[in-house]
């Protein structure tokens, strides 16, 4: 059965090399990133996980190929640079 949504256009901010794994993954599930962020959320809100253990490998290889770092601890530490700080 397929429920029926609305969608709307976000101008959603993200940190870059997150962006780059999220676009990179996405295109590996052949799904849209909108898809993606919906299911992750969707399951977060249920507490639970969003991938097999397959999908985090890739995960993991993405992360390596843009450099990403970042970690869940860092969620609530991120600070942007200030356009004159690069």
């Amino acid at each position: 059965m397929n429920k029926k949504i609305e969608r709307v256009q976000t101008g959603v901010r993200l940190e870059k090399r997150l962006l780059k794994v999220l676009k990179g993954l996405a295109e590996h599930l052949d799904i849209s990133l909108g898809d993606l962020i919906e299911g992750m959320a969707l399951h977060c809100f249920e507490n639970k996980p969003p991938f097999s253990a397959e999908t985090l490998g890739k995960i993991e290889q993405l992360k390596n190929v843009y450099d990403l770092e970042l970690s869940a601890e860092d969620s609530h530490k991120l600070k942007e640079e200030a356009r004159g700080d690069r």
